[in-house]
């Protein structure tokens, strides 16, 4: 009986258009076998002969009661109980296991998919351990058709260091791949849901197009998962390293041996297969120089702040929010795609305006219509007959 993995492996070999004699020659299995997996849309599950058993009669209740409910072996005994069976608990749990064993069979059997030349990249991060100057970690990125393998080893994982890592790599690699497969790293995609603005400009310079796995299914993203295992159990554990310099260096042959080995699944070396590779050309962009972005709203005198410091914008903008690009010695104030505004970075604390900025204001609070003077409207009072004094003298008399 195949395991899921060889399974897997026979799909992937035909997925790729070898013949059904070439995958037997490779994996030393009969053709009939090749043929009848080929033919099967998962794998089969190894039933082992059973004798007729006194809970043959109520397997297909227990069946649909775990599948549904989920229910344990001593609630599901108490109801077949009381249709009739007479054997042991034992029977049931030993039943119901083989369910859960079909079922993570199932759920974890992954066809392997591969991409066509330079369709795709893999990235991911690893933890690599502790040195006296904090954390250290690995990144780590993997070409999938070709498996070339690139490593980095870091102390941070930040957006900035995320970005060096994929400008290092795509000049190791030669070029950019159409798409990269990240899992739901806050780097990449903030966690209340839409893409890290710093990280997305990044991939639209250079014009890849940002990929991650489904929740929960870090398997659609195997190829580098299985590099990150590769990297931790062939060269990282039980090694011995002076400092951090020498983990970078010791790091970079073992990465040269890595990408000169035969790999297992295509049968030859990264290197000989990176020559097929399909990637965009890097010179024909631009560098991408790293800015911060930050988001701001325009207050009702028309400037924007950035650490303590104020920058103008025209007074059409005036309550819109808009992104502060901090980048070489210079703010650019961006509404979508369109700079609205340009200054060079000032002095915490101070004031950077733009003449026209201070004119354009100046005229819209002129051409405003005056507003209605409100002031205290006096009705002049009623005339008050006041009786002569002699008229009180008499009343007093």
């Amino acid at each position: 009986m195949l395991k899921a993995e060889q399974w897997m492996d026979i799909k992937d070999l035909h997925r790729q258009g070898l013949s059904q004699r070439e995958i037997a020659r490779r994996t030393g299995l009969s053709r009939n076998t090749i043929a009848k997996v080929l033919s099967q849309k998962t794998p089969a599950v190894f039933q082992k002969p059973t004798r007729p058993s006194c809970l043959d009669p109520y397997k297909p209740y227990l069946t649909e009661r775990w599948q549904h409910y989920g229910l344990r072996a001593p609630r599901l005994l108490q109801e077949i109980q009381a249709q009739g069976y007479t054997g042991s608990i034992n029977l049931v749990q030993r039943f119901l296991k083989t369910l859960r064993e079909e079922y993570s069979v199932r759920t974890k059997a992954t066809v392997r998919f591969e991409t066509p030349p330079g369709q795709q990249a893999q990235a991911d991060w690893a933890y690599v351990g502790e040195d006296s100057a904090g954390k250290i970690y690995a990144f780590i990125m993997v070409l999938a058709f070709s498996r070339l393998l690139y490593v980095e080893f870091t102390r941070s994982m930040e957006t900035d260091t995320l970005i060096r890592c994929h400008q290092n790599a795509f000049a190791f690699f030669g070029g950019v791949p159409a798409s990269v497969l990240y899992d739901n790293m806050s780097q990449v995609r903030k966690p209340g849901g839409g893409w890290n603005p710093l990280f997305a400009d990044f991939a639209a310079h250079y014009g890849f197009v940002i990929k991650t796995h489904q929740v929960r299914r870090p398997r659609t993203k195997g190829k580098v998962e299985r590099m990150v295992d590769y990297l931790k159990d062939n060269f990282l554990k039980g090694r011995r390293f002076a400092g951090f310099d020498d983990l970078v260096g010791q790091g970079r042959l073992w990465q040269e041996n890595a990408n000169t080995r035969l790999h297992a699944t295509t049968g030859e070396r990264p290197v000989d297969l990176h020559k097929k590779e399909k990637l965009v050309d890097m010179s024909l962009v631009a560098p991408y120089v790293l800015a911060h972005r930050h988001e701001r709203k325009v207050d009702a005198e028309g400037f924007v702040h950035l650490a303590s410091t104020r920058y103008s914008v025209p007074p059409s903008y005036v309550g819109k929010r808009v992104i502060l690009v901090q980048n070489q010695q210079r703010i650019q104030v961006r509404l979508g795609d369109v700079v609205i505004a340009e200054h060079p970075q000032g002095a915490p604390g101070s004031c950077v305006v733009d003449k026209q900025h201070v004119e354009a204001m100046w005229q819209q609070t002129l051409s405003r219509s005056p507003a209605p003077e409100q002031v205290a409207v006096f009705t002049p009072a009623e005339k008050v007959s006041v009786p002569p004094l002699s008229v009180y003298e008499e009343v007093a008399q």
